[in-house]
């Protein structure tokens, strides 16, 4: 992780601006829960790894730039806020799939394991910008074969990293989370926690939270479609 000693550890919602720079549809909402206002400015980056770049240099340079495009426009002291979420398993990033023939090695890899979810998340305001890297243990239940062909048949996998979603009411491939769950979904509320004034909890329907207070309350993605890593 890491932090610029500059950056305030709360932010005043009625005094500042928060920009989103994600087009996510689930940041979107879960940004949402915190009750605060904020506009949404997507920044379209180029988020191929470079050669001999790490899963994490990879996702730390994605991120800053995503905030750094929506800083380039926004208002002076506006809050700008990224993330990159992506699955690593054996020290492998393992992205969207391309096709279904790539969906079904990534589920089939995933079957029944532990792995990663890590996000990469970046609070801006002007010169100022601080860097956390949230990572959560996910393990995958044992899913048949026929459970991931119906799955991909419903062509649901193909725009999520890893082929899955967390909590897909019919597949519902998770077995068990340990860490923030919504730093699966793509925007780990616990860290932005501290830039904000209100407190809050987190947590995905039934999908237990191991290490972590959240699970006991924020429950709205039991029911949701829309809470997917991206």
């Amino acid at each position: 992780m890491r932090e610029t000693s500059n950056l305030p550890h709360t932010v005043s919602t009625s005094q500042s601006k928060i920009i989103l720079a994600s087009a996510s549809p689930r940041r979107r909402e879960l940004l949402a829960q915190l009750g605060v206002t904020f506009a949404v400015r997507p920044s379209d980056v180029n988020e191929d790894p470079l050669p001999n770049e790490t899963p994490l240099e990879t996702q730390q340079r994605i991120t800053r730039n995503k905030a750094a495009v929506a800083d380039a426009d926004a208002d002076a002291g506006a809050w700008i806020i990224a993330a990159d979420t992506t699955v690593l398993i054996d020290g492998e990033m393992l992205n969207k799939p391309a096709d279904a023939a790539e969906a079904w090695a990534m589920l089939r890899r995933l079957r029944g394991r532990a792995h990663e979810v890590q996000t990469c998340l970046v609070v801006r305001q002007a010169e100022a910008e601080a860097i956390h890297i949230v990572k959560s243990q996910v393990m995958m239940r044992h899913y048949s074969d026929a459970e991931i062909a119906a799955y991909i048949a419903s062509g649901d996998p193909f725009d999520k990293a890893g082929a899955y979603a967390v909590q897909h009411p019919n597949f519902s491939p998770v077995a068990q989370i340990s860490g923030c769950p919504l730093n699966v979904i793509g925007l780990p509320l616990c860290k932005l926690r501290q830039f904000q004034q209100q407190s809050f909890s987190c947590g995905v329907g039934n999908v237990p939270c191991v290490d972590h207070e959240c699970a006991r309350t924020f429950r709205t993605a039991a029911t949701s479609t829309d809470y997917y890593p991206k």
